[in-house]
């Protein structure tokens, strides 16, 4: 017997939809499955054997984390299969900088009205992400707000789990005077301070079609980059470096994020002449004249994610970056001081 109800249809939820998305979204999520996967999707819960061997005392890592604002300029732009990415970006980057490897995922979808094709647009990002951090997609749900949300509204979210050996935990308690931060590229704005974004550049307002000629793309293309996803790079420098710290520049930039990887007595002095920035950041400040200190202060400016690593193993992180594909570049050292970071 097909499960339908008249009166909940009445009230603005499709399930037959739910249904239909879950078929579509199928092929993306079997994509993503990895040594591990107990169980498809469907059931009421996602199952997962990770394998312990080589542990001593293996410790789970969880994060959570959506899209933001970002999703917005998705919405307007009709382009749905990107801000996925973003989703499982800011949940895998926040745990491997703990030194733990993703395990699984999963997401949350709530959507003014369940259109299945648009579903399954946002879970082939969130699927395309997790394969590239090398985890798998073992569950989600999709919720339909009807009266709450506008029908072209949805908002993602999602958070995953790693593992790693608790004496492998990176910690920053053998951080030092002398150690060398390494910057890793952002591909722009990631997925932060869009807040501000959407007002600067007006964009229920803008044609975010239109060329922009120093981005080399249109506005909101340029807009919805995805967020890099930094796993694999970052676990090839865990195993060929001397890693003491590692910071994911997201919202609050430098000034906020950089001092939670720093010990109190110790600063990351960073050299401001050696950050590469990003046209985007440039078109942003200009647009909205904004303040340089704001700008470090709530975006990445083409930082995605530093490491800090013993002097005597730098060059062999940045080797290992490198051929992980991560145009990795030093940006500074650690010295003495009370300020946590400190541009100069």
């Amino acid at each position: 017997m097909e499960s339908h109800s008249a009166s909940y249809a009445a009230a603005g939820v499709n399930i037959e939809a739910g249904y239909e998305g879950v078929k579509l979204m199928k092929k993306h999520v079997e994509r993503t499955f990895i040594p591990g996967v107990l169980s498809d999707i469907g059931g009421f819960g996602g199952l997962f054997a990770p394998d312990l061997s080589g542990m001593a005392e293996p410790v789970l890592v969880s994060g959570t984390d959506g899209v933001g604002t970002k999703q917005r300029i998705a919405q307007i732009m009709g382009v749905h299969d990107t801000v996925g990415i973003d989703c499982v970006a800011m949940c895998v980057n926040d745990i491997v900088c703990c030194g733990a490897r993703p395990l699984f995922f999963l997401d949350y979808i709530a959507i003014g009205r369940n259109e299945p094709e648009k579903v399954a647009a946002l879970v082939a990002g969130v699927a395309e992400g997790c394969v590239q951090a090398g985890c798998a997609l073992i569950g989600g749900e999709t919720a339909e707000h009807p009266g709450t949300m506008d029908p072209g509204d949805y908002d993602l979210a999602g958070f995953s789990v790693g593992i790693v050996d608790r004496a492998k935990i990176i910690d920053n308690a053998r951080m030092s005077v002398g150690d060398v931060i390494i910057a890793l590229p952002s591909s722009g704005l990631h997925s932060n301070g869009y807040s501000l974004v959407r007002k600067v550049f007006d964009v229920e307002n803008a044609d975010l079609g239109a060329w922009v000629d120093e981005l080399g793309a249109a506005l909101g293309e340029a807009l919805l980059v995805p967020t890099r996803i930094y796993v694999r790079p970052v676990l090839a420098a865990l195993a060929a470096a001397d890693v003491r710290g590692i910071s994911h520049i997201t919202g609050g930039g430098f000034y906020e994020n950089i001092p939670r990887a720093v010990p109190e007595g110790l600063t990351a002095r960073i050299d401001r002449a050696a950050i590469r920035t990003p046209a985007i950041f440039e078109l942003l400040q200009r647009t909205g004249n904004i303040p340089e200190r704001d700008m470090f202060n709530t975006y990445n400016m083409g930082v995605g994610m530093s490491l800090i690593v013993s002097r005597d193993t730098a060059d062999a992180a940045l080797a290992a970056l490198r051929a992980a594909g991560e145009d990795a570049y030093f940006i500074g050292e650690i010295v003495t001081g009370q300020e946590r970071v400190v541009l100069a």
